[in-house]
């Protein structure tokens, strides 16, 4: 098949949208399917390597820290993907990229499949100043979206309730994103931890990803201060560092948090083998691929209860799941050691186990063959296919 992937964000930037698209197309290439990707550049200028188109787009940092938006006038560029006729295009972000997407695989009379990966509703205070009017709006956009889609993948049960409420009507299946769960299993090194100033004798609580409102970091600084022992480090960067250090230094457990800021992929399973208990309090994740990285690299959950982190684990699991800052606090106190820590490990990595990426790509290369069929199928597909001039 050829494929095209669509995506507001590529490597190197580091989020679950680009972990989970690289994958993919990692895969869906070792299966041998040809796969193109269609994305934004970092700046006004079009150009395409490698496979991948970079379209030119404009600082939108307003909107979201990070955010970019297509910039106008790329008609060559979509020109040539419309050209090569894909079978199936599977869009996997809702703003930029979504329009192109949606016109070329009407082009290329291909299914357009979509991948829902961030809850909206949980990101209001970026774009409404009324939480509730904020929620609605995120379903209508959602609706809006899912609408002109074939088929939606939604990365867990979670979302599938999710977009069910909003009232949702193409298909919707479930398709966890896997990984290359191999890449976690390092050991850890001891020049690292001397870096950080990382006792030995202590346990290391690991939050890796971006510092922003939505993940609930304060509440982890909040519970640090009722935990007798340990350190917490906080790999990642975003726009909350600053507010989250003055935090540490007012609650009084700035000499017990490390701020490592961002640090590249290549480099991210050596800090999950630093670790004793990966944590977090965040509720807005659609799947929680760092979760799922930490399993890989054997290190136990200790996070805030959500659908997301049910599916993952069971309590003693693979790790727990607590309710209140006090709660954690109590857990984190009690983490295992010794021969109790290693079979907590052990479980950990049984629990990643499932969300290999050769699982991942068959199971949405059976959905875009089954969605081709449909299209195929539909009384207006008898219509040859036919390039869009733009």
């Amino acid at each position: 098949m050829k494929i095209l992937l669509t995506s507001d964000t590529w490597a190197p930037t580091v989020n679950g949208v680009v972990t989970s698209t690289v994958a993919l197309r990692a895969e869906l290439q070792a299966r041998g399917h040809e796969v193109r990707v269609l994305t934004l550049a970092g700046s006004s200028h079009t150009y395409t390597e490698d496979g991948v188109t970079y379209l030119g787009s404009l600082d939108a940092g307003l909107v979201y820290p990070g955010a970019r938006l297509r910039a106008p006038a790329l008609n060559g560029a979509l020109r040539e993907l419309a050209a090569w006729q894909p079978d199936v295009v599977h869009s996997q972000c809702e703003f930029s990229t979504f329009a192109p997407a949606k016109q070329l695989a009407k082009a290329a009379g291909a299914p357009l499949i979509h991948t829902y990966h961030t809850v909206y509703e949980d990101y209001t205070h970026y774009f409404s100043p009324s939480r509730r009017m904020g929620r609605r709006l995120a379903q209508l956009f959602t609706r809006s979206i899912c609408g002109a889609c074939d088929a939606v993948i939604a990365p867990t049960d979670k979302i599938r309730w999710l977009l069910t409420r909003y009232g949702i009507r193409c298909p919707i299946q479930v398709i966890p994103t896997g990984l290359d769960l191999r890449r976690f299993a390092v050991p850890p090194t001891p020049a690292l931890r001397q870096a950080l100033a990382l006792p030995t004798d202590e346990p290391v609580l690991l939050y890796l990803g971006r510092l922003v409102k939505e993940k609930n970091i304060g509440e982890l600084l909040t519970a640090l201060r009722q935990i007798p022992r340990g350190i917490l480090l906080i790999v990642g960067d975003g726009p909350e560092r600053a507010a989250l250090q003055t935090e540490a230094e007012a609650l009084g457990v700035a000499h017990r948090v490390r701020f490592t800021g961002m640090v590249v992929p290549a480099e991210v399973p050596r800090y999950y083998a630093l670790a004793d208990v990966f944590v977090s309090a965040s509720t807005s994740e659609a799947q929680g691929l760092t979760y799922l990285e930490a399993l890989a690299a054997g290190l136990p959950l200790l996070c805030r209860d959500d659908p997301c982190v049910r599916a993952l684990i069971t309590p003693g699991q693979g790790g727990w799941v607590y309710h209140t800052p006090e709660e954690l606090a109590a857990l984190a106190a009690g983490l295992p050691q010794g021969a109790a820590l290693d079979a907590a490990r052990q479980k950990a990595r049984q629990a990643a186990a499932p969300y290999a990426r050769e699982a991942f790509g068959a199971a949405v290369e059976a959905l875009y063959r089954r969605a081709i069929l449909n299209k195929t199928a539909a009384p207006h597909a008898a219509h040859p296919r036919r390039v869009l001039l733009w």
